[in-house]
């Protein structure tokens, strides 16, 4: 059996991998990342919409390289049509090509001296004294033991790492949004502006979304939470009206449940999905595994620097990220958690408040008089105040 060495090993070679492995090997760590498929970057599993923080946690650019479209905001629509534009602020951002993005950022880890293997998969733990010091993997038919002062998952939700660790990362059905998504051609829709459409018969439990990236081609999208029908049923259902081609099919599952209890063990830390590092409300996890992951490239180097990879040490890591972006987490599951209580006719009469509103600085006399016609809607208030 062949035998390797490293300071770290990382698992998966998306974003959080690719990030994590970035910012260890900016440090001189001598880091490995290992990916299981014979291509970094597909298949997409991504609406691939992302803010301009992501860029700044990973100190680069956004490139034409690798960024299709830039948006300016956001079109939302209520089951009844009732529609509210977002300008500017949290709806702003890029559309990646993630194919593209992915690769790129595994390339930056590797100018920066991270060694990559593609199509090879990690089938155990390495442990010494209960500490994980490694994995064993396959690569081409071959068995390979990596020994590591480290591990870092970023193997997504199905994460095997994690769960070999002991760590509770298991997703139920029911933290989960089924998601299924054409890349399609001839999209008639403003450029500029990402659209969502929300209803119990146009996507229950989640939502439609039209993301344009530019010359007329479009990512259209559902995501379900429901056992009334499949997300690809209720893709074929939102698309069946429009005069457009599609070129592309990605389906997946996206953790909408919060992050997990516990993001570290003695010798191992997990990032992005496999963390459940994902904002509930929206889905979306490009910046928050970028930021997760980056916190724990770093310390992955103060822990080898310190000779200390034990759990207690590694705690670190989610004590931090907590701080940044769990606050942000909560707040977006607490709005989730009170979408899935309303209903289409709800939505409608909030959305209808919500047009007439400047959504910066709501005032009080106009609340006070909706919840004076609308009493129901107080506890609803309450919960988001």
């Amino acid at each position: 059996m062949k035998k390797m060495k490293y300071d770290v090993v990382v698992v998966g070679g998306r974003i959080g991998g690719s990030t994590a492995s970035l910012f260890a090997s900016k440090n001189d760590l001598d880091v490995l990342m290992i990916e299981k498929n014979q291509e970094i970057g597909t298949p997409v599993q991504c609406a691939e919409a992302t803010s301009s923080s992501t860029f700044k946690t990973l100190e680069m650019k956004p490139s034409s390289k690798y960024v299709c479209n830039e948006i300016k905001g956001a079109d939302v629509y209520a089951p009844d049509g009732t529609h509210g534009h977002l300008e500017g602020g949290y709806a702003e951002g890029f559309i990646l090509e993630r194919k593209l993005f992915d690769k790129q950022l595994a390339i930056e880890s590797a100018k920066a001296g991270t060694d990559i293997m593609v199509k090879t998969t990690a089938k155990d733990l390495i442990r010494k004294n209960g500490q994980i010091c490694g994995v064993v993997a396959k690569h081409m038919g071959h068995t390979i033991e990596i020994e590591a002062d480290m591990v870092i998952a970023a193997d997504g939700i199905e994460s095997g790492i994690a769960k070999m660790a002991g760590l509770k990362t298991h997703q139920s059905p029911q933290s989960l949004c089924s998601c299924a998504q054409y890349e399609m051609v001839g999209v008639e829709c403003d450029p500029d502006y990402l659209q969502f459409y929300f209803g119990e018969k146009i996507a229950p439990g989640g939502y439609a979304w039209i993301f344009p990236k530019g010359d007329g081609i479009a990512n259209v999208g559902v995501g379900v939470r429901s056992d009334t029908g499949t997300a690809y049923s209720f893709l074929k259902k939102f698309t069946s009206t429009m005069d457009a081609t599609p070129v592309e099919l990605n389906m997946g599952g996206v953790p909408v449940q919060g992050p997990v209890k516990r993001t570290y063990a003695d010798g191992l830390m997990v990032v992005g999905d496999a963390a459940g590092q994902v904002e509930p409300f929206t889905g979306g996890g490009i910046h928050v595994t970028a930021q997760c992951a980056r916190i724990a490239g770093e310390v992955a180097v103060e822990a080898i620097g310190k000779e200390n990879t034990s759990g207690n040490f590694l705690k670190k890591y989610e004590k931090r990220w907590q701080k940044e972006v769990g606050k942000d987490l909560k707040q977006s599951l607490k709005y989730r958690k009170i979408m899935d209580k309303l209903t289409d006719k709800e939505m409608n009469i909030v959305a209808e408040f919500l047009k007439e509103q400047d959504l910066e600085s709501i005032p009080k006399m106009a609340m006070l008089g909706f919840v004076r016609d609308y009493p129901q809607f107080l506890k609803l208030l309450k919960d988001i105040l």
